[in-house]
């Protein structure tokens, strides 16, 4: 019986210490970095330049994302300056995006794809009449009046010259 209780000890201590072992495994394999694919410091001169705006945020992001901004960057030098000076204003605004804010306009994105066919022309063409804005009715549309201080709001309210019939379009509920 004693002989018995023995061997059940010995296997038990073997269990216990397979266990650890495995937890051990699991643990050093949680711990280990996933591959987020190139560090910026990998990155080529060419793409540093390109993707300069992202420089601080290049190495949180995922291999995901950092596929896509290279497949820009590649493109980046075919492009004409004012693209590329257009390319480079949106990074920067990207980069100052919150994740959640990220997220958001990923959604948003994504939930425009997701509409009807009907309902997507007509955001089009809103879009389209936005786009035909002269600036200065643009800039209305840019932050609610009521969240700029008082001298911003007074300087956007002095009527720009404004051509004879300028068409102001308000975008109607989707």
């Amino acid at each position: 019986m004693a002989e018995e209780r023995l061997v059940l000890v010995q296997l038990m201590r073997r269990i216990v210490a397979a266990l650890l072992l495995c937890a051990l495994a699991a643990a050093s394999a949680v711990a280990a970095p996933k591959d987020r694919g190139p560090q910026w410091a990998a990155l080529t001169a060419d793409q540093q330049q390109a993707l300069a705006p992202l420089a601080g945020e290049w190495n949180k992001l995922g291999v995901q994302h950092k596929t896509k901004w290279l497949g820009i960057a590649k493109r980046y030098p075919a492009m004409k300056a004012a693209e590329q000076k257009r390319v480079q204003t949106r990074m920067q605004k990207w980069a100052k995006l919150t994740p959640q804010q990220r997220d958001q306009a990923r959604e948003q994105y994504r939930s425009i794809g997701k509409m009807a066919t009907d309902r997507r022309e007509k955001l089009r063409r809103y879009w389209a009449d936005y786009q035909a804005l002269p600036p200065h009715e643009k800039r209305m549309f840019d932050v609610p009046p009521s969240y700029l201080p008082p001298a911003e709001r007074r300087q956007r309210a002095k009527p720009a010259k404004q051509k004879q019939n300028s068409r102001y379009v308000l975008p109607a509920a989707l």
